[in-house]
C-alpha cells in the first residue's frame, strides 16, 4: 500500500506555493481518534458536540477551536501529513474519502494531540479562519484489523489540509469507505447544536447555579464557623476575641450578643472579677481599685490607663502570687461538611481564626510596639494541655477587656480572658456566665 507522502506528492503549480508540513509520518491512534486542539484551558470536546450539525462525520469541528478527526483504526500507528497552505490546494483524486470544514483557533497554542494527551505536535496557526480539507485513505481495511501491531505494514493515512478561508458549511467531497459512510450517517442523525444565543444563555445559567452555589457553601462554612448559627451584624462586627470564644461555647457567643447591653457589661464586670479571683489577684490594691472601677462605670485607674505600665506592676510587685494554670482546651467540634455541590476549596478553620488570640495578642502587640514586656505564650493550632502558664498574667486581660467601651466586645473580650485565667477549669467558669446571661446569678 502506498505510504501517505506519495498519495500527496505535490504538482508543479502546488510546488510554487509555500507549504509547511509540520507533521508528516506516523501518529498513533486510539479508539479511532486524534484531535487538534487550541484552548489549553479545555479538554475538547465530546464525540457528539464535536460532530452536532454537521453533515461530514470524519472531522468534527462543531466546537470553536477543536477538530474531533476519526481514523478507520481502532489502536495503533497510522500514516497522517498535516499540511498549511496560502490557499486552497488542489485535490488529489487518489484519496478515497474527502471532507471539508471551516475551523479558527482560540489561542495561539494549536496541536494535533494523540488520545488520552499524548504525543502532540505543534501546528503554528494563527487566530484566523481556516478552510480544512481532512482526507483519508484504507478506512475499511484498517477498520476491519481494528488494531495494527509494531512491525506490520500500514493500513490507513491521512491528510489534514489547512488554508485561509472565510466560514462556510461543511462538505463531504468524496466518500467511498463504509467506515465513512457510518460517521457521516452518525453526524446527521445528531441533533442540531444550540444557537450562539442559546449557549450564551446556557452559559449564563451554569454561572448563576456556580454562583449559587458557592454562596450556599459560604454560608453553610459560616453557620459552622459560629456553631450552627449565622452570626448577627453585630458578632460580624465586633473584633476582639470573639473567634477564640467561639471554640469553647458558640451559643454562649451568641446568648451574649442577645443579652442587651446592661447584661454584656455585667458579664464582662463578672468574666474580669472571677479571673482575677482565681488568680489571687483581688487582694492587691491596684487590681481592687480596677474591679471597683469596673463595677461603678469608671475609667480604669492607673496602672491600668496603660498597658505597659500594667505589666510592669504585676511584674514588680512581689505581693503577685506565684500559680499557674494549664492551657484551656476547647471541646472537640465536628468538621466542616462543605454540600454537595461544592467545588472550591475553604479555608480549614484554624486559617479562618486569629493566628494569636487571648493574652497572647496583647504580647504580640507590645512587642511590636516595643514595650518592656519581654516573655509571652503563642500558640499554632490546639493548645498544649501539659503547658503550664502564669494565671495573674492570663487574668489581667480580663479587666482590661471589660473596660471596652462596646459592652458586647467588652464581654466576649472578658469571658475570653477569664477562660484563659481558669485553664482546665474554664467548664465551671462558663457555667457561671450562662447563669449571668440569663439573670440566675445574683
Amino acid at each position: 500500500m502506498p505510504r501517505c507522502r506519495q498519495l500527496t506528492s505535490p504538482s508543479p503549480d502546488e510546488e510554487e506555493l509555500i507549504v509547511r508540513r509540520p507533521v508528516e509520518g506516523e501518529v498513533h491512534v486510539h479508539y479511532g481518534q486524534i484531535y487538534v486542539e487550541t484552548d489549553p484551558d479545555d479538554f475538547g470536546p465530546g464525540l457528539s458536540e464535536a460532530f452536532a450539525g454537521q453533515r461530514a462525520g470524519l472531522c468534527g469541528a462543531a466546537t470553536p477551536g477543536a477538530l474531533w478527526l476519526n481514523t478507520g483504526l481502532h489502536t495503533g500507528d497510522v500514516g497522517f501529513t498535516v499540511e498549511v497552505h496560502e490557499e486552497a490546494p488542489p485535490l488529489d483524486p487518489s484519496w478515497e474519502d474527502v471532507v471539508e470544514v471551516s475551523f479558527r483557533p482560540v489561542s495561539a497554542d494549536s496541536a494535533l494531540v494523540e488520545w488520552g494527551g499524548g504525543a502532540s505536535w505543534q501546528l503554528g496557526l494563527e487566530e484566523t479562519d481556516y478552510r480544512v480539507r481532512y482526507c483519508a485513505t484504507g478506512m475499511d481495511r484498517a477498520s476491519e484489523r481494528d488494531i495494527r501491531l509494531d512491525g506490520e505494514p500500514p493500513l490507513d493515512c491521512y491528510l489534514l489540509q489547512f488554508w485561509p478561508a472565510p466560514p462556510e458549511p461543511d462538505r463531504v467531497l468524496k466518500q467511498t469507505s463504509q467506515a465513512a459512510a457510518y460517521w457521516h450517517r452518525y453526524a446527521r442523525e445528531l441533533p442540531p447544536p444550540p444557537t450562539p444565543a442559546e449557549r450564551a444563555e446556557a452559559e449564563r445559567q451554569a454561572r448563576l447555579a456556580q454562583e449559587e452555589a458557592e454562596r450556599e457553601r459560604r454560608l453553610a462554612f459560616e453557620r459552622w464557623q459560629w456553631g450552627g448559627q449565622p452570626p448577627s451584624q453585630a458578632l460580624r462586627d465586633v473584633g476582639g476575641n470573639v473567634r477564640g470564644l467561639l471554640e469553647f461555647d458558640p451559643a454562649l457567643v451568641h446568648a451574649i450578643d442577645a443579652s442587651g447591653p446592661a447584661t454584656q457589661r455585667a458579664v464582662a464586670v463578672f468574666a474580669a472579677r472571677r479571673a482575677c479571683e482565681a488568680a489571687g489577684l483581688t487582694a492587691l490594691d491596684w487590681v481592687a481599685d480596677a474591679l471597683t472601677a469596673l463595677a461603678e462605670g469608671r475609667p480604669l485607674p492607673p496602672p491600668f490607663d496603660d498597658e505597659a505600665r500594667m505589666w510592669q506592676r504585676l511584674a514588680t510587685d512581689p505581693r503577685v502570687p506565684d500559680r499557674t494554670v494549664g492551657r484551656a482546651v476547647p471541646p472537640e467540634r465536628p468538621p466542616f461538611r462543605p454540600p454537595a455541590s461544592a467545588d472550591d476549596p475553604l479555608p480549614q478553620p484554624q486559617q479562618a481564626a486569629r493566628t494569636v488570640v487571648g493574652p497572647a495578642a496583647a504580647v504580640a502587640e507590645a512587642a511590636v510596639a516595643n514595650s518592656p514586656m519581654r516573655a509571652g505564650a503563642f500558640t499554632i493550632g490546639r493548645p498544649d494541655p501539659s503547658l503550664r502558664m502564669s494565671q495573674p498574667h492570663m487574668a489581667l486581660p480580663a479587666v482590661t477587656g471589660a473596660a471596652e467601651p462596646d459592652p458586647l466586645r467588652a464581654a466576649l473580650d472578658a469571658v475570653f480572658a477569664a477562660v484563659d485565667a481558669y485553664g482546665e477549669n474554664h467548664p465551671a467558669l462558663l457555667a457561671e456566665v450562662w447563669s449571668v446571661c440569663e439573670g440566675r446569678h445574683g
